[in-house]
């Protein structure tokens, strides 16, 4: 085994999920946990415990040298603090010091779909080009923009929330506070909040009303609502930033051409002078923020 070994751990709201990799990021053993509803510290202790474990199950424990953490919400990577997460019920909570004294190594925190994104920038569906959008569709809706081969990051760290851009002005109410977020119109959550709330029907999520596609009226419409919604969001994007390729990732990327295809379409309607960026699918699926997250303690211990 090589030696500067990274842990990479990905912590969701759901799953925790954590690899250990070489520098040239082959995996060489994997674990993953369910992530603990009973709070936040609940949900530190496991991921401080999954790496110990993972790290105990080689031959040469010594030989892992740094960890590489992605964490969700509101993060302040300078502090290695989550100031917010709902789903973890975070709030100003110490991340990276307690990681560190716990496992007994450097820990480089990252956002969690800064991580995903500059994963498929650097090893997946972004390779080659130096102007970028990966928008990561699940729960919610965030962006890794890379302008000019630089993740743009934002005075707050924080670039990137597409999510929080309003697309329909008086429309749906978003839990942010504002009314008409495209997170309220095209995540996952909301279509199926919508399917339900229209058609008096529940269903499991996103990917039930997507199977209804072709025989169910109301699924045709909820999800036509939402592709609209977010290729005007990516129309922002464009107009801003002019990616020259936009990769789509999350839970929703699942649906395929379904999904592509009529973003794709309605992009190149209304592109207007410039051409519509091409559009693709993320080639990484749930481990782009494990690889993300090595990929930050990399980088980080080669600055060292």
């Amino acid at each position: 085994m090589s030696t500067g070994c990274i842990l990479a751990v990905d912590l969701g709201g759901t799953s925790i999920k954590a690899e250990i990799l070489d520098p040239g990021l082959t995996p060489w053993a994997t674990a993953s946990a369910l992530t603990p509803r009973s709070g936040g510290r609940a949900a530190l202790a496991a991921v401080i415990d999954l790496g110990r474990r993972l790290i105990q199950s080689l031959p040469s424990p010594a030989d892992v040298t740094r960890v590489g953490l992605a964490v969700p919400g509101v993060v302040d990577i300078d502090r290695g603090v989550g100031v917010l997460a709902a789903n973890l019920a975070w709030r100003d909570m110490p991340v990276m010091a307690p990681v560190s004294a716990a496992l007994g190594l450097p820990v480089t925190m990252v956002h969690d779909v800064t991580a995903a994104g500059t994963a498929e920038w650097r090893c997946g569906a972004g390779r080659g080009v130096d102007d970028l959008a990966v928008v990561v569709i699940g729960t919610g809706i965030a962006a890794t923009l890379v302008t000019g081969g630089t993740v743009v990051r934002g005075g707050s760290g924080q670039a990137g929330e597409l999510g929080h851009v309003v697309v329909r002005p008086g429309g749906p109410p978003c839990a942010c506070g504002q009314r008409g977020c495209l997170e309220a119109i095209s995540s996952a959550r909301a279509i199926a909040e919508a399917y339900a709330a229209r058609s008096g029907r529940s269903v499991d999520g996103a990917v039930d009303v997507f199977t209804r596609l072709g025989f169910d009226p109301v699924a045709e419409e909820v999800w036509q609502n939402a592709v609209d919604a977010l290729a005007d969001a990516l129309l922002i994007v464009c107009t801003l930033l002019a990616p020259s390729r936009i990769v789509l990732g999350g839970g929703l990327a699942g649906a395929g051409d379904a999904l592509l295809g009529p973003v794709r379409s309605r992009l190149e309607r209304a592109a207007g002078l410039e051409a519509a960026p091409p559009v693709v699918a993320a080639q990484l699926g749930s481990r782009a923020g494990v690889i993300g997250a090595a990929l930050a303690a990399l980088e980080a211990g080669s600055a060292a």
